[in-house]
């Protein structure tokens, strides 16, 4: 980033300066309307600066540079994706199953778990990052902001060097643009969708990008009160969204950590309809429909197969899934994580849950609160969702006495010392079960 510093100041010709540095300082430290008091060292935007890696080289040679004649916002997104997919994806593009293939530049800059932030076009540039969008009364925000994307979902939470790296940058680009707190909107602010099986009209929704950004790790005020195109007329609302970005007077401020489980759940009920769930996405070919009997269809043959109306309640939703390993997996009771499999695929929004528990290769055994960041699992590691224990077996605590009858049904998992989780009906002798054994159960047992 070519971005100028805060001036540095000496003390050694005495006093003389403390008066302007004084009145400076307070000048620097009172934020004006719509901004925080964070500042920053020269140092410390140095260093930061320093660290930035330009990942412009990349770039796919399709794409087009062009300078912005203007730039009002900045959008800040979540890409959905592990690292490496997120630099690949933004900097040469995306390819879609009917053939059509976009050309990159599609962020200007990706912020990663660790903090890192990777250049992909400078920030005068345009990226074609917004797609279908509004605000305040302009569309296409791609042609007026600068594009960021966190490497990470939004049904997690980001990290805290990405907040750090966020403050940082979002604090120079403020001020190189001239910018208010208010101007940092998320993707799912300023997307909207064309009519489809839930919305008549254009409308809010169509991406749930960035809805958990936390505004203050990131040291920026609130944002809007209100949707302004939604305020015109001009777009539908999404109820969920509206929800969590514009409560009403005395309403409850939902964040991503304490929203209610009709918002945030990846179950269709009466409440939270695919639409809710998957924005877009919600007909896409990699989008998988687990139904309550097991069965599984990909997003683009719900249509043709069932119809929107009648996709019952209890369907689990998951995105960015390859849908015939999803099918493949849902037969075993332990799953395991490979390389393209990950714990969302098997547990969608339960891989944080304390009855979703891990068996890594290393031996430890983890549950799913453990569980930060759902792409850090390594390849190999085994999982059941929706499990109680372990209960340790025992001289005088037999598998009988903890599972009952059901102590070698196909549901009760054992863990092994050596050989790990091991369903009950594969043991065959379970009187020489090795110290260390624990038993784990459904918790609907």
């Amino acid at each position: 980033m070519n971005i100028e510093f805060c001036a540095d100041f000496s003390f050694s010709k005495g006093f003389a300066l403390m008066p302007v540095i004084l009145v400076l300082a307070v000048m620097l430290l009172t934020p004006a309307p719509g901004r925080t008091a964070q500042v920053y060292s020269h140092s410390e935007l140095a260093r930061f600066q320093s660290r930035i890696v330009d990942y412009s080289s990349r770039i796919n040679p399709r794409f087009k540079k062009r300078v912005r004649s203007s730039t009002r916002l900045i959008i800040v997104h979540t890409s959905e994706l592990e690292l490496e997919k997120t630099l690949r994806v933004v900097s040469r593009g995306k390819s879609f199953k009917n053939g059509r293939s976009t050309p990159g530049g599609h962020a200007n800059y990706v912020v990663a778990r660790n903090g890192t932030v990777y250049r992909i076009l400078d920030k005068k540039y345009r990226a074609d990052h917004a797609g279908l969008s509004m605000w305040n009364g302009v569309s296409n925000v791609s042609d007026i902001s600068v594009g960021i994307e966190f490497v990470g979902y939004h049904d997690a939470l980001l990290t805290d060097s990405q907040y750090r790296s966020a403050g940082l940058m979002l604090f120079m680009l403020k001020r190189d643009y001239g910018l208010q707190d208010k101007d940092i909107l998320t993707h799912s602010q300023i997307a909207y969708g064309k009519p489809n099986p839930w919305f008549p009209k254009n409308h809010r929704g169509r991406k749930r990008c960035a809805k958990n950004f936390d505004r203050a790790r990131a040291g920026l005020g609130p944002t809007w009160p209100y949707d302004p195109d939604v305020r015109a007329g001009l777009l539908s609302p999404d109820p969920m969204l509206a929800q969590v970005f514009y409560p009403g007077p005395g309403a409850v401020v939902y964040t991503w950590k304490k929203a209610p489980q009709a918002l945030e759940s990846d179950v269709i009920s009466k409440l939270n309809s695919a639409w809710s769930i998957a924005g877009e996405e919600y007909d896409a070919p990699t989008t998988a429909y687990i139904l309550p009997g097991g069965k599984i269809l990909a997003g683009d043959r719900i249509a043709s197969r069932l119809g929107w109306d009648r996709l019952p309640v209890g369907t689990k939703v998951l995105l960015n899934q390859k849908t015939e390993q999803v099918r493949e997996q849902a037969k075993s009771i332990i799953k395991t994580i490979s390389g393209r499999v990950t714990a969302y695929s098997h547990a969608g929004g339960a891989y944080h849950a304390p009855s979703t528990i891990y068996f890594l290769p290393s031996g430890r055994i983890l549950t799913g609160r453990a569980i930060s960041d759902r792409d850090d699992l390594p390849i190999g590691t085994r999982l059941v969702v929706g499990y109680k224990g372990p209960f340790d077996v025992t001289k005088n605590r037999t598998a009988y006495k903890i599972a009952g009858a059901k102590y070698k049904a196909p549901g009760t998992i054992y863990h092994i010392p050596g050989r790990g989780p091991v369903q009950g009906d594969r043991i065959s002798d379970f009187s020489d079960l090795p110290k260390g054994t624990g038993i784990y159960l459904p918790i609907n047992l």
